[in-house]
């Protein structure tokens, strides 16, 4: 992968606020520079964080990115993001990574939520694409990937991570999320 190949980070903060999330979308390339931020609340247990997720994309309106990638498919308590919609909007391959071993979400869905919310929500978890795990600087993850093949998924994923398991536009992301969910909440 050249250098200045671009990835799109996607990852959250919560927990200052109990209704609101903040999702933070980090632009950088794969030889490690940040070129670009963006920011998106959420609702915390709601189900719209895909739709700022891909307002997101548009905010940065950039060209030159050639991945999305997201630092988890149900950030801000269960608001479970739509990965085929996400890549449909963003026209470039999706990889979702996730960092513990889990014996997936429906028991902690249908735990916390019933009626209409859960059917919804065990939809669009269901329709995930199938998680897998892969080895990264000796270190295990999990991706889903949506418009690319597995192979593709993991030299995306090997190539935006220089050391540790954790893919430099999601802890670049991770980050800004952190310290702007920290400054909204130094307002109220």
């Amino acid at each position: 992968m050249k250098p200045g190949a671009r990835a799109l980070g996607i990852a959250e903060s919560f927990g200052r606020s109990e209704d609101r999330s903040t999702l933070a979308g980090s632009v950088v390339r794969a030889d490690r520079v940040l070129d670009g931020l963006a920011y998106r609340p959420c609702t915390v247990g709601g189900t719209d964080a895909t739709d700022a997720v891909t307002e997101l994309v548009g905010e940065l309106g950039r060209p030159d990115v050639q991945y999305v990638l997201v630092g988890a498919v149900a950030p801000a308590w269960y608001n479970l993001l739509d990965v085929d919609r996400i890549h449909e909007i963003a026209e470039r391959p999706v990889v979702a990574v996730t960092f513990e071993t889990s014996d997936g979400l429906e028991t902690a869905l249908q735990e916390t939520f019933s009626g209409p919310a859960l059917e919804a929500r065990l939809e669009r978890y269901r329709a995930l694409p199938a998680r897998r795990a892969l080895t990264v600087n000796d270190e295990t993850i999990y991706i889903r990937h949506v418009g690319c093949g597995a192979a593709e998924a993991a030299e995306i994923v090997r190539e935006f991570t220089p050391e540790g398991g954790r893919p430099e536009p999601i802890r670049v992301a991770r980050q800004a999320a952190r310290a702007g969910d920290a400054y909204v909440h130094s307002l109220e």
